[in-house]
């Protein structure tokens, strides 16, 4: 007859590979995120770049000599995207769009990130952003602000140069205040 302590090692010996293996599964699976994350990205810059190639008003040719960006202004955007309604879609990120474009959630993660960018530090996590904006660390906030993160990043507003970790993205970055 087996002894006791001989049982628990052997239950804990299969409990251990178990865990071992879901820690490969879940690697893998992470791994495979990250590949994901990145086509989706790519797909979304793709869509980006076609869309400012067919939007009216950006021929090159005799008729782009008038283009205000020709001459250094800033070029004037329609009052929808001046003046974001709370609850609002993110618009993809272009030259000369401001920050007013997004919902104050939205302006809140882009500034907190601006400054910091301005301060020369680095990203911000999720749960640095709500302990900034005064928030309780708690799962439904941070996922909250990781949520409206990930869709500035998708929208060009936002880098993420780690998994978890938000910047400003370059060109956000060069175009100054913004707001």
């Amino acid at each position: 007859m087996p002894s006791v302590v001989g049982l628990l090692e052997q239950r804990e010996l299969t409990a251990r590979r178990r865990v071992d293996e879901l820690r490969e599964e879940a690697d893998r699976i992470q791994a495979e995120l990250a590949v994901a994350e990145r086509e989706w990205n790519e797909w979304v810059i793709a869509r980006s770049r076609v869309g400012e190639v067919l939007a009216p008003g950006d021929a090159v040719g005799p008729d782009a000599a008038g283009d205000p960006s020709d001459r250094g202004e800033q070029p004037v955007l329609p009052a929808s995207s001046e003046a974001a309604k709370p609850k609002s879609v993110v618009p993809m990120w272009r030259a000369g769009l401001t920050w007013s474009a997004l919902s104050v959630d939205y302006q809140r993660i882009v500034q907190v990130l601006a400054d910091r960018n301005r301060l020369g530090q680095g990203p911000l996590t999720c749960q640095e952003m709500a302990a900034c904006f005064g928030l309780d660390p708690v799962p439904g906030k941070v996922e909250a602000l990781r949520s409206k993160a990930k869709r500035l990043v998708a929208r060009g507003w936002l880098a993420e140069p780690a998994p978890g970790r938000f910047t400003l993205a370059k060109a956000v970055a060069g175009q100054g205040a913004g707001s």
